[in-house]
Formats: structure tokens, sequence, C-alpha cells
């Protein structure tokens, strides 16, 4: 596996760039800390710290008139209380600290100026650190709210480790957040066609990458091959890395492939996927164009694997 990114077809300058959900954030998790209760108590109390809440995978940003978007973010003393669920994200070079609360809902604003927003939303035009800040919360939340129990003894756990860890105080289990890695890949053929498909669910005309879990006992390579087979039957030979990003949809960890196939002849599962073509460039191109096809989402890392083959950016879709 080649950690280059090195594929066939061309790459262009917005391929090369991180996926939206994994660009440097400029916020050091300073994972030394979370241990520390004195050091949180004081982090918190400052008045540089800044907060925000995180309610069902969704945070209030606004609008700037710069026609960006950004994270609503208070001092400490202007927070709802939460003791329990308080997470410490991090620290950035000047030194401000970064916590987030979960509470069953977003408070509400007397400027009418926020307005909640999703990952898939607004997760492309957050800013680096903004964005950085919320996938991290966003993928604690989720965790949180999923692993209240422990899966040793069944007693009720408790959160430590300024949102890290949950502890069983029955059986002294310490549960982890737990991330689940997937492949998602754009194989090409020897004619550099890139295989796309439309899962079941999806809307008419959607089309993306394959993609699909790992499974216990496999690299990721052989994910990618076997994934490949069992959706498309076609068979796959040469794997190359591209780029990685998390996806707290709820838990999971995408990595990016590009793949050669050894053969052409498709047969969907039926299951996973409805229906998979093969495209050319210039098909692609017209099928966007008429409508016949919808490019994937902006933020998702099947539109960088997409444009790492098309060989341009593709039209935002938000």
């Amino acid at each position: 596996m080649s950690d280059t990114g090195t594929s066939t077809g061309t790459t262009s300058g917005a391929a090369s760039l991180p996926p939206p959900l994994a660009r440097p954030s400029g916020v050091e998790r300073a994972a030394e800390h979370r241990l520390d209760e004195a050091w949180l108590a004081a982090a918190w109390s400052h008045p540089t710290t800044r907060v925000f809440v995180v309610s069902g995978g969704q945070v209030l940003v606004e609008d700037t008139p710069d026609g960006g978007t950004e994270l609503v973010m208070m001092p400490s003393f202007e927070a709802p209380e939460s003791e329990v669920h308080r997470y410490f994200l991090g620290v950035d070079e000047a030194g401000v600290r970064y916590f987030a609360l979960q509470k069953d809902s977003l408070p509400g604003r007397l400027d009418d100026v926020a307005r909640p927003a999703g990952l898939r939303e607004v997760g492309a035009l957050l800013s680096d650190r903004d964005a950085g800040l919320m996938v991290h919360a966003v993928a604690l939340e989720n965790w949180q709210r999923m692993h209240r129990f422990c899966s040793r003894c069944g007693e009720r756990t408790v959160v430590a480790a300024a949102g890290h860890i949950r502890r069983c105080p029955a059986c002294g289990a310490e549960h982890y957040p737990r991330t689940d890695p997937a492949v998602i890949m754009l194989v090409t053929d020897t004619e550099d066609r890139a295989l796309l498909g439309r899962q079941v669910h999806w809307p008419e005309g959607r089309f993306s990458t394959l993609a699909g879990f790992v499974e216990p006992g496999e690299s990721l390579e052989q994910a990618v091959v076997r994934e490949v087979a069992e959706e498309a039957g076609v068979t796959v030979g040469e794997v190359s890395y591209v780029a990685s990003q998390p996806w707290p949809f709820p838990s999971s960890l995408m990595l990016g492939f590009m793949a050669r196939a050894t053969s052409s002849e498709i047969t969907v599962d039926g299951e996973e996927l409805h229906e998979a073509r093969w495209f050319s460039r210039e098909e692609y191109r017209k099928a966007m164009e008429t409508g016949e096809v919808l490019p994937p989402y902006g933020i998702s890392i099947a539109a960088r694997l997409i444009e790492r083959w098309y060989g341009m950016p593709l039209p935002t879709r938000r």
C-alpha cells in the first residue's frame, strides 16, 4: 500500500487538499490534562476559555459578514450548567482552552442570528479550527449517548477524563470512545473509467464511490477487495491509500483508497447497491450537467476521491 496518495488519472489541486473534516485544526488535544481535575477546573474558569453546546449532533452557528460560518462560542461564565457532560477539547497556540457541553437541547439566542446546524451542513464551511472542534465534540457526544452502560456487567457508567472515558463503578471497567474503520474506494478499470454505485435507499441519481466496514481479522486492503466484489461483483488488484477523515455518524473513520479493477462485469448485490455503472470522465461530466447524476456531498471523502480521478473540483453540493 502506498502512503503517497499516488493514483491513476489526473490529480487536481482541490483533490490534493485534506478532506474537509480532516483539516489541521490548530488545537492541541492536550490529553495529558484530562485526568487533572485541578488543571481542568482552572482552565474552565479562565477568562479566555471558550465553550459551545452540542446536542443531537448539532451546534449553533452564525454567518459572518465576510460570507463565512462560525461556531457560536461563549466564555465559560455564560455557559449553561453541565458538570457531568463537560468535554475538554484542547488548547490552541494562543493558550485558549476549548470545552463542549452536551445538553438535551441547544440554548436559545436572543439575537435570532444563530441557527442550529449539523456537520453535513456546515462541516466544509467552518474554519479549520471550528471544524476540528465540532468533529471532536460530535464524536464524543454520539459515543456518550450510546454507551451509558457497562458492556461487562451492565451497570450504569460515569463520565471521566473530561469526557474521554466512561468508568463502571461496579466492576471497575473503563470504556473508551469507539471508532469503526470503514474503507471507501474509487475503482477504475483499464480504460480509466470510474465505478460508481447507488445504494438502495439513496434518491434517484445519487451515485458515489463504494464503501464498507472493515471486518475482524481483515486488513484495509482486503476490505477494499472484498467490499467491491460483494457489492458490485468486480475483482480488484492494486489498492493505494489516499487519505482519511473522521465520520462521526455515529463513530466511523473513513479510509480512502484508489483501486484498480481486474474485471469489468458488474453484478450488484441488491442489498447494499441498487445500481452500479462505469463512467468515463466525459460521461460523468455530461451526466452531472443534465442532472442524471448528482455528485456526492462536498464534505464527504468520496468527493475528494472522485475529484482525484476527474481532474477538477466537483460542483458544490452541501
